[in-house]
């Protein structure tokens, strides 16, 4: 028999990598419930429909990335890889076009079928927020603060760059995109060949291309910011006076662009180079054209996502867990005993551990290896009087204890 070992691309998260995960995922949590937003949780699969509409069906992520397959009944399903797609989905399916606006938070796996590196699995986490209805600047303004705040408490802020453009509205980007496409058309045939697929029909996605021929060619190239009306510079003003008020570091980024139509005015980023080579860590935008792209009623989005497994690279050792009371049977009788008082000890807020097998040394052994701060020992003798020996592990100091009175001796070790 072959060894088992996880598929390429995914790995086990063990307690203490998982201490990191769950110091990112719940302090985001607990940071978005302060500015109202409410956790969801969308399924792990959707029709593949929901993600090339959503996506574009000439994006990388659906060419080369979806993981897709075809269930028993013919459906062809997708495991989801991004989160904003499922929370538009169930917002529609779900009725809550009359409870606008709507805040939302979410955090779970997400699956895309791409090299493996650092920070970076096939299956990977992603917390996300999501506030919808709100047109105005400032709901940019608050996803990015909200963003900002996330880092902070995690002790990031100063280890990132907050990079910020505007796309402007539909009639900026449609004037700008003639200029890009004139300009992109002269160098066709020094474009990657995905490249020259997106040209005509998706052209700034070319800004996102890794190629080194690409990067050269739209070095040169025209900016969205030259090509902007009234209107939309006003909105990019408002969202950074907004920054601004909030005490909001961020710097102008010319080229931070998202490839679909139905993204709008702010995109940005959080980047840092703590992990290697520059790369986002956080990222997100407006998205006013979604819901309409998907079929539903045109409804103004803004949000953002961040790979957890990155954020968890870059946080500080989390505090360690409690460390807990070894409630330790010295012989058979005094099993049950033993795990009814552990049981009495959890019930009452303690962490208590119980040896299941082996004579009392190797019991304690456990126990130590445990990392017990003290050890509840029961035997024949303390059977008889009702208390237990209390040894202090660090010390070695034993103490008679009766048992009634066991929670108050314990509670120096909370």
């Amino acid at each position: 028999m072959s060894e088992l070992k996880p598929v390429r691309g995914t790995h086990d998260i063990l307690p203490e990598a998982m201490r990191r995960h769950r110091r990112v995922t719940d302090t985001a949590c607990k940071i978005a419930a302060r500015y109202g937003y409410r956790e969801i949780a969308t399924p792990i699969v959707e029709f593949t429909e929901v993600f090339q509409r959503t996506l574009g069906e000439t994006s990388d992520i659906v060419t080369k990335e979806m993981y897709t397959f075809e269930d028993r009944a013919g459906e062809s399903l997708t495991l989801r890889p991004e989160a904003t797609a499922g929370v538009a989905r169930a917002f529609m399916s779900g009725g809550f076009q009359h409870s606008l606006p709507l805040k939302l938070f979410c955090r779970g796996p997400m699956f895309r079928y791409e090299r493996p590196q650092k920070g970076r699995q096939r299956q990977f986490h992603q917390i996300d927020v999501e506030l919808l209805g709100v047109a105005e600047p400032l709901g940019d303004v608050e996803v990015i603060a909200l963003a900002a705040h996330v880092l902070d408490a995690l002790g990031l802020l100063g280890k990132v760059t907050l990079e910020l453009n505007t796309l402007g509205d539909n009639a900026s980007r449609q004037t700008y995109r003639a200029k890009l496409v004139s300009y992109l058309e002269k160098f066709r045939d020094k474009l990657s060949e995905d490249s020259r697929l997106r040209l005509t029909r998706n052209p700034l996605r070319i800004f996102d291309s890794k190629d080194e021929g690409d990067k050269r060619v739209v070095a040169g190239a025209p900016l969205l910011s030259d090509h902007l009306n009234d209107a939309s510079r006003e909105f990019f003003g408002r969202v950074q006076a907004g920054l601004k008020a909030a005490g909001v570091a961020f710097a102008i980024n010319p080229r931070l662009v998202r490839g679909l139509d139905y993204y709008c005015h702010t995109a940005f980023e959080f980047t840092t180079d703590t992990l290697g080579a520059q790369g986002a860590v956080l990222a997100g935008g407006r998205y006013d054209g979604l819901m309409a792209a998907m079929g539903g009623p045109p409804t103004p989005g803004t949000g953002w996502a961040a790979g957890v497994e990155r954020l968890a690279l870059m946080i500080a050792e989390p505090e360690a867990p409690a460390r807990p009371i070894a409630v330790v049977a010295a012989g058979g009788d005094a099993e049950v005993e033993a795990f009814a008082v552990a049981q009495k000890l959890r019930n009452a807020g303690f962490t208590a551990d119980v040896g299941f097998s082996g004579n009392l040394k190797k019991r304690l052994a456990r126990a130590n290896k445990a990392g017990a701060v003290a050890a509840v020992i029961l035997g024949p003798d303390e059977l008889k009087t009702q208390a237990a020996t209390v040894r202090d592990m660090e010390s070695g100091e034993q103490t008679q204890v009766q048992l009634s009175s066991l929670e108050t001796h314990l509670a120096r070790y909370r």
